[in-house]
């Protein structure tokens, strides 16, 4: 939907005509079958507290966030049932076209930073998510959507892309000229670490187990090596989310006094730590945990100008949500999949490419 027509069909009063709309909704949870515990089904159109505001959505992105959900991690059974979806696009009540800020929480608890707010809560977690047509937020969290950015590529942002803004430039703060190390190409938060360190100037090394998604690496500009190769220098930042396959690698390819940036671990949460080779060689592990709203306005200034885009695998429609989890657990993706709330008329609705 073009923002024209979404303002249209906003100012016509006709915005949302039905009562219920089409989710995806988490019911269960399990460790060895996740997406059993996935479901389509009709919910109602949100209704909206004061200070909050109603979305019409028209894209958001899968994220692991959803995943861990519906394997158990990190997200209690009583919070179920619960809609799926982290990061979202559409248009608000006066038709602006708007990215949404997926945390729910105060900035004034985390000290001036709402990540730091020990109530924070993604979207989807205690609050529903973005799989569905319609979304109610905090109305502080709708970000203007800059000029020449798509809505899917918008749409791709908020989870993966702050995520690794806050992990590059706030945790990290690295500079041009540096040296950085980014575990896993291919994942949504290492493709945009991959993409913003290149964007900033630094030389930005990248590795994967797969020949298709390094080449795809190196055609951005990074330097391409094999999981466990030898790096030709010492890393003064290295990205880490895939946890105890890479961490060990991590850790050798380090300078001394050089930091290891940490935001997930798809592979294992609890790699050999390695103290000696920390302490002696003084190098600093940093967590990281989203972005703040400010760091999620500068990431929108910093796309605006520069000219840095996500990576989109396929669009597929709501209807399609297993089979994208699917490729997710697979491995099969490079970067984001988008998801479209509404049925897509096309009868081959996913469409594979990597824009630069």
């Amino acid at each position: 939907m073009c923002r024209t027509s979404a303002r249209a069909v906003v100012n016509a009063g006709n915005w949302h005509e039905s009562e219920s709309v089409l989710a995806a909704v988490a019911v269960a949870q399990s460790a060895t079958d996740p997406l059993s515990g996935l479901i389509l089904r009709d919910v109602p159109v949100p209704e909206v507290q004061p200070g909050w505001s109603l979305v019409k959505v028209t894209a958001s992105s899968l994220n692991m966030h959803d995943l861990w959900t519906l394997r158990g991690v990190g997200h209690p059974a009583d919070q179920l049932p619960r809609i799926l979806g982290c990061d979202a696009v559409g248009y608000d009540a006066d038709g602006r076209a708007v990215v949404v800020y997926p945390v729910i929480a105060s900035s004034d608890r985390g000290q001036g930073d709402e990540t730091l707010d020990p109530q924070r809560a993604l979207l989807s977690e205690r609050h529903d998510g973005t799989f569905a047509e319609y979304l109610t937020v905090p109305t502080r969290n709708l970000l203007p959507i800059p000029d020449g950015l798509g809505m899917d590529e918008a749409a791709c942002l908020p989870v993966a892309w702050g995520t690794a803004y806050r992990m590059l430039f706030t945790q990290a703060g690295i500079r041009a000229g540096d040296r950085v190390l980014v575990q896993g190409a291919g994942g949504g938060v290492s493709s945009a670490a991959i993409k913003l360190a290149l964007a900033a100037g630094a030389v930005v090394y990248a590795t994967s187990r797969s020949a298709s998604k390094l080449e795809l690496a190196e055609s951005w500009g990074a330097r391409g090596i094999e999981t466990g190769g030898r790096l030709p220098e010492k890393a003064d930042v290295v990205v880490e989310t895939v946890g105890e396959a890479t961490w060990s690698h991590s850790l050798k390819c380090l300078r001394p006094g050089g930091t290891v940036v940490v935001a997930g671990a798809t592979s294992g949460m609890n790699p050999p730590a390695d103290l000696g080779r920390v302490f002696y060689l003084q190098q600093r592990i940093l967590g990281s945990t989203g972005c703040t709203l400010v760091e999620m306005q500068q990431l929108l200034r910093m796309i605006a100008a520069t000219g840095v885009r996500p990576v989109i695998d396929r669009v597929m429609p709501l209807t399609d949500i297993h089979k994208a989890f699917q490729l997710m657990i697979d491995g099969d993706l490079v970067g984001k999949v988008v998801i479209h709330p509404a049925p897509s008329t096309d009868p081959n609705p996913s469409t594979e490419g990597a824009p630069a």
